[in-house]
């Protein structure tokens, strides 16, 4: 994510690195969806302990760090704290990752297997019928859909997303409840591969119920685009399988193969993704607000001045990259610090 949002210029990027327009899905859709499916299969580990019991400890554990995360994220929407409080955007990434969270967490901890799978069946129908039913003639569109109603009679145009050139939010409240199933796909993920000893034939399940639900996302498309703003229920299964897919990939490479050395710039990065995501916003936008003068009295962002020094040597949308990969790079030096001193930084 740190790739997508820190590019030199927003004018100038590579499409894999940009979201698709409305319907559709490119390499960057796959991050949000992915930061869910990771956040369920941790569950798995971290409720081992409970027994997978809602043990009251355990409850206000989830209720801590969800509180948190919505609290992080209002207030990293707002920074650096220029806007009036009746400006500032509620929604956001790390709201729906907190409200996903602590949802899932219940389905999980109060419904056996069974009855989570039937409950996110209903949850990904039933919001299909939702936005179908009540969304109007166009239901699926940008200006017209239930998603947007609901936000703007909860939240007000004000607090809203307007990126798409109206008040719309990508992380809506009503669409958070199909993203839950996102969380517990992850979760079910991580319960097979927990249960079962690494080998060809795990991986070779994960990619079995992977490629069905991409194949399943890709049918349900043709009725119910495929669409990351709305986090559609096709939406849903189609990325939610190509997270069991990369999961069987990554352990038929690390574990089967046993090129572990080959994970390890990742589990540096994943030691603390919450505190480098959060560092990797603030950079940015501080960057932004300095502001620097030029030979001709125009000013211009530091941001900009960095990104403005790689051009003589490399096309703008190179440029662009090498910047955001710069990010990428001190970022992950910024990993590798906490890493060798064991600081982990967690809700």
């Amino acid at each position: 994510m740190i790739l997508v949002n820190t590019p030199g210029s927003w004018a100038h990027i590579y499409a894999p690195l940009r979201h698709a327009d409305w319907h559709g899905c490119t390499p960057t859709d796959l991050v949000f969806p992915f930061f869910l499916f990771a956040t369920g299969a941790a569950m798995f580990f971290s409720f081992a302990r409970s027994q997978y019991q809602p043990q009251p400890d355990v409850l206000r554990g989830i209720a801590r760090r969800s509180a948190l995360l919505i609290l992080i994220g209002i207030l990293l929407n707002a920074y650096p704290f220029m806007t009036p409080l009746s400006e500032w955007r509620i929604p956001g990434v790390l709201q729906r990752i907190g409200l996903a969270y602590a949802l899932g967490a219940l389905l999980i901890l109060y419904c056996p297997g069974r009855w989570r799978y039937l409950i996110s069946a209903a949850l990904l129908l039933g919001y299909w019928w939702l936005l179908q039913t009540f969304g109007g003639d166009s239901p699926y569109s940008l200006e017209h859909n239930l998603v947007r109603d609901v936000d703007l009679a909860v939240f007000g145009t004000s607090h809203l997303w307007s990126g798409f050139g109206i008040a719309f939010d990508p992380e809506g409240l009503l669409s958070t409840l199909p993203s839950v199933v996102s969380v517990v796909a992850g979760f079910e993920a991580a319960r097979l591969v927990g249960r079962a000893p690494v080998g060809v034939g795990i991986v070779t399940r994960l990619l079995v119920i992977g490629a069905a639900m991409i194949g399943a996302g890709m049918l349900w498309n043709a009725w119910f685009p495929i669409n990351k703003a709305l986090w559609t229920s096709s939406y849903v299964l189609f990325t939610s399988g190509i997270g069991w897919v990369t999961l069987a990939l990554l352990m038929l490479v690390l574990d089967v193969w046993g090129f572990r050395k080959l994970g390890r710039p990742l589990e540096i990065y994943g030691t603390n993704p919450l505190f480098i995501y959060i560092v990797s916003i603030v950079l940015a936008r501080t960057l932004w607000l300095i502001e620097l003068e030029r030979d001709n009295g125009d000013t211009v962002s530091l941001y900009t001045w960095l990104w403005e020094q790689l051009l003589p040597m490399a096309s703008p949308v190179n440029a662009s990259l090498i910047f955001a990969l710069v990010n990428v790079a001190l970022l992950w030096w910024l990993s590798l610090v906490l890493y060798r001193r064991g600081i982990i930084i967690k809700l």
